[in-house]
């Protein structure tokens, strides 16, 4: 019970603190879809699954990296991804994701995306560790 609390309250929170996020910013949210044509197309992507490394293993999108969603994410993301590539953040359902490409942004990044829905939103392949 404490576990679902703290994660409904994290959503809640995160919800708020995304809000405005990519209103004001440049982060680009795209469906499950569209994130499929660009891998069928060949597009050169960086996915970042921000979902518990145990929700990783279990199933991702391929070629995802997993930089779980914490404390230190916000630094991980700037000193682990390149602002010259095309970035596409995936969550449970998207608020994470615009939070971290809303700092990417902030810092210069011009080529973020976000998925709509997160995994929720994803009909695609799946691959498991």
């Amino acid at each position: 019970m404490l576990k679902k609390t703290t994660s409904l309250m994290l959503g809640l929170f995160l919800l708020i603190a995304t809000a405005g996020i990519t209103e004001a910013g440049s982060v680009k949210r795209i469906t499950g879809a569209e994130l499929q044509g660009m891998m069928d197309a060949g597009e050169k992507l960086v996915i970042v699954d921000v979902r518990e490394p145990w929700l990783y293993s279990k199933g991702h999108i391929p070629g995802a990296i997993n930089i779980q969603y914490e404390d230190n994410s916000k630094t991980r993301v700037l000193n682990e991804l390149n602002p010259k590539d095309k970035i596409v953040f995936v969550c449970h359902g998207g608020p994470m994701g615009d939070d971290l490409g809303g700092v990417l942004i902030k810092n210069g990044y011009t080529d973020v995306y976000n998925v709509k829905r997160g995994m929720r939103g994803w009909n695609g392949p799946l691959v498991s560790e």
